[in-house]
């Protein structure tokens, strides 16, 4: 009887792991980084700091339990978007949002692990940003600028 035993728990405790591993994972914050090229106080910017919470939110994205959000307000100042780019790559985040063009060269300049996503940039390839459309290569990728006029 001690090997069919020895057999069932094995058996349990295999089944378990995923269950186990889901719940780890579930647990784990995960920390975002957002450049934005605007004063804390821009209405625009303010709105669209909003709705990206929203849509985590959408996604089962909780600030506080399964994620943090660092946010930097760069303003248009070049000193200071290369300083707040500094400061959110040395937090290490795993995933940086870049708000513009003016934010996301910098970011560029600072680090090369950490994914950064940019939105509001008309011309990827044109710019330099990224290689190709199809193979963006790097740590960028990011939406473009549509115009629905």
């Amino acid at each position: 009887m001690r090997r069919r035993d020895f057999i069932k728990a094995i058996t349990a405790s295999a089944a378990a792991w995923p269950l186990a591993a889901r719940a780890q994972q579930s647990e784990q914050v995960r920390r975002i980084g957002v450049l934005l090229p605007a004063a804390a106080d821009d209405a625009v910017f303010q709105a669209r700091l909003a709705a990206f919470h929203q849509g985590l939110a959408l996604l089962d994205w909780v600030i506080g339990r399964n994620a943090r959000i660092d946010t930097r307000w760069a303003t248009a100042n070049v000193t200071e978007i290369r300083r707040h780019a500094a400061e959110l790559a040395a937090l290490a985040p795993d995933v940086v949002l870049a708000g513009g063009i003016s934010v996301f060269q910098p970011l560029l300049q600072v680090t090369h692990a950490v994914p950064i996503v940019f939105v509001h940039v008309p011309d990827r390839v044109g710019t330099g940003l990224v290689d190709s459309l199809a193979r963006p290569g790097g740590n960028a990728t990011g939406l473009p600028i549509w115009n629905t006029a």
